[in-house]
Order: C-alpha cells, then structure tokens, then sequence
C-alpha cells in the first residue's frame, strides 16, 4: 500500500484529502491512501516520515512552506528560486534510511489557472501577504512579466501596507492575489482590509482559498464588479502536478 499526505496545520479547511480520495477511488486505485498529517511543529516531518515507512509523498500546506526546506535532502530548480515547498517525494534507498526531495507545484497551478482568465490591460498586480504561496505567484508573475509588490501589515521599505492601499493604487494595479488565510473555513468572516469600493470590472481579484468558494475577499471584490477566481483548479492542477513527481522514478 502506498501512503501520501498532507503536513501543515490547521487541515481542517484542505479539500487536498477529498481530492486524492475521489481520484483513487475514480481510478480504481486500491493500492493508494491519503491521510492528513497534522502538526504545528515542523520536527514533527521526519518522525512522520520514519514512522510511515510506506509514505512515498507529502504535500505542504501553511505555516510551513518555507520552514520546510531546512529539512530537505535537496531542491528542485524551481523551488530553489522560489524559496518555498509544497511538494516532498520521499525516497527510501534502503529500509530505515530516507531521503526528502522538495519540489514547488504551485507555480504550476497558479500559471495555469491564472493564464486562461488573464487580459491584455493585466499587467500590474498586488499580491496579498508574504508567505509561501505569495513567493510562488511571485515567481509566476516574473515569469509573465507582471510587474507587482507585496502588500503586508507592517511599514516597510520594499512592500506596500494595507494602509498604502487607495484608488489610485486599485486602479494602477489590476490584479490582486489573496494569498493570506483570512476567510478561510472556519474563519469565514474575515477578509483583506482593502480599499474593495475602488476595484472596477478591469481588476482581477484572485483567492488562493477554495473553501469556502466564494470568499468574503471575493464575494465585496464581485460587488465592485470585478472578475473574481478562487483557488479550487489551482488546487487540482498542482495536485496532479504533485501526482505526477510521487510517481516519476527518477525526478531530480
């Protein structure tokens, strides 16, 4: 039996369990299971690790995309220029010895969600937060030649704040990514402090959060009239992407 898994904390709001269920159960995949595995102390990986000696693979979730890479064997080139992991494809070469590849898959879900709904006068963005996943639609965006800060909480030199925010801004930046937690399930209630009474239709307001499906963040970004898009295909896209590393023999 082969065992995957999601590593972060909390899991309660991840649909990534559902996700791998539903597709080993379309696939007929009796040989594969999924677990959370929740923990608030990254040192808890490698006992996870040692304790499974059937995981194969481990997805990562919040607070520890970043955290995780001390701990890793090594990187793939992507995830060494971003500076963030989500995807770890555990390989034992002998019984008792392990050995932790981290790869960064949601770059490639992000891209190819963001691609299809992108327009010509897309060309500035805003991205909300500073974790993990805000490194990643950092690299996307490089990589589209989207010029775009960050937004965060506290005064700094090279990021906007939330209180920098105003209509002038809204409309020089037309897309903004919600990359922090808040509206989250259980936590459905809370959103981005932005200026939403700015936004028009030419703005493009993405929330990595799939659950709920419409967030606060998209729900007053939708009456402003703007486009809105949660997370839910980026989702699967970089778990097929994450499928795809778990079961390619040799990936790095």
């Amino acid at each position: 039996m082969k065992h995957f898994g999601l590593f972060g904390h909390p899991l309660e709001h991840s649909f990534s369990k559902k996700f791998f269920d539903e597709k080993f159960a379309r696939e007929g995949r009796e040989d594969c299971v999924y677990e959370n595995y929740e923990s608030t102390d990254i040192y808890d990986l490698k006992k996870i690790v040692h304790e499974n000696p059937d995981l194969v693979g481990l997805n990562v979730t919040i607070p520890f995309k970043q955290e995780v890479i001390p701990l890793l064997d090594n990187l793939d080139d992507i995830s060494q220029k971003i500076g963030a992991v989500n995807t770890i494809r555990i390989h034992r070469p002998e019984p008792g010895k392990f050995e932790l590849h981290g790869f960064n898959t949601d770059a490639w879900g992000f891209e190819l969600a963001l691609r299809p709904i992108l327009r010509p006068h897309h060309r500035r963005g805003l991205i909300l937060g500073t974790g993990g996943s805000a490194k990643a639609i950092s690299f996307v965006f490089r990589k589209l030649n989207i010029e775009h800060f960050f937004v965060t909480r506290e005064d700094s030199r090279f990021h906007y704040t939330y209180a920098d925010l105003n209509q002038n801004t809204m409309k020089a930046f037309q897309i903004i990514v919600n990359t922090t937690p808040l509206g989250m399930f259980p936590d459905v209630e809370t959103f981005p402090n932005i200026p939403y009474e700015f936004l028009t239709h030419k703005n493009l307001c993405f929330d990595l959060t799939y659950n709920p499906p419409q967030t606060r963040f998209l729900e007053k970004s939708k009456e402003s009239g703007a486009f809105i898009h949660n997370g839910f295909r980026m989702l699967r896209l970089q778990a097929e992407k994450s499928w795809e590393i778990w079961n390619t023999p040799i990936y790095v």
